[in-house]
């Protein structure tokens, strides 16, 4: 789907209303196909980011798991690892 969605779930310390707004915001973006929307849809548009946000905050709530936390750090250095290997010239 979208890259820059990110995994929100069993880190330490928790996803913040931050990374879950900027989760949602690109979510809304990817369904509407609007990177900005125009004033007409802006309201819409917003209204959207505002459900996601409480879904996506309810679903991270809810959510339970026997894993151990991740590390930020850990995984980002994974994802580079992971870009390196991908975009190596």
């Amino acid at each position: 789907m979208c890259r820059s969605i990110k995994t929100l779930h069993n880190f330490e310390p928790p996803a913040t209303e931050e990374e879950i707004r900027a989760s949602s915001q690109q979510f809304v973006r990817k369904l509407s196909g609007f990177a900005k929307p125009s004033k007409t849809n802006e309201p819409a548009f917003n209204l959207a980011v505002e459900q996601v946000v409480q879904a996506a905050s309810e679903l991270l709530q809810s959510l339970v798991t026997n894993a151990p936390p991740r590390d930020r750090e850990v995984e980002a250095s994974k994802a580079r690892a992971r870009s390196e290997d991908r975009f190596r010239t």
